[in-house]
């Protein structure tokens, strides 16, 4: 009986209401990752300039591993380094690909206790 008395005064009660607009919420731009290619050591400036515009590019190293493994290990270097200038971040991803990133994201990587 007592359950019937709380919910007969909460019917009797005024109800406040809080109006919402019914504008849709603003949905932030969805993150795109770039693939590119690096061919030669000169496709480092450019993948520099877009991590700097702060796109997440995902880095076919193939080709110039093949090619020249020296001209790799600078151009990764040269990536590094703006990646650390801009609080970006770059990773391996097997033995073929990298992934660079701006600020605004992180390469999760697995601790060696997972």
């Amino acid at each position: 009986m007592a359950i019937k008395r709380f919910f007969d005064r909460l019917k009797t009660e005024e109800e406040e209401y809080v109006e919402i607009g019914n504008e849709q919420d603003e949905v932030s731009p969805k993150m795109l990752i770039e693939v590119e290619k690096m061919g030669d050591f000169a496709d480092s400036d450019r993948i520099q300039k877009k991590v700097r515009d702060g796109r997440v590019l995902l880095v076919k190293i193939k080709e110039l591993k093949e090619k020249d493994m020296t001209e790799l290990k600078r151009a990764i270097e040269k990536i590094k380094k703006t990646c650390t200038a801009i609080n970006g971040d770059i990773a391996g991803i097997g033995d073929d690909w990298i992934v660079v990133t701006p600020a605004v994201a992180r390469v999760h990587r697995e601790s060696a206790q997972d």
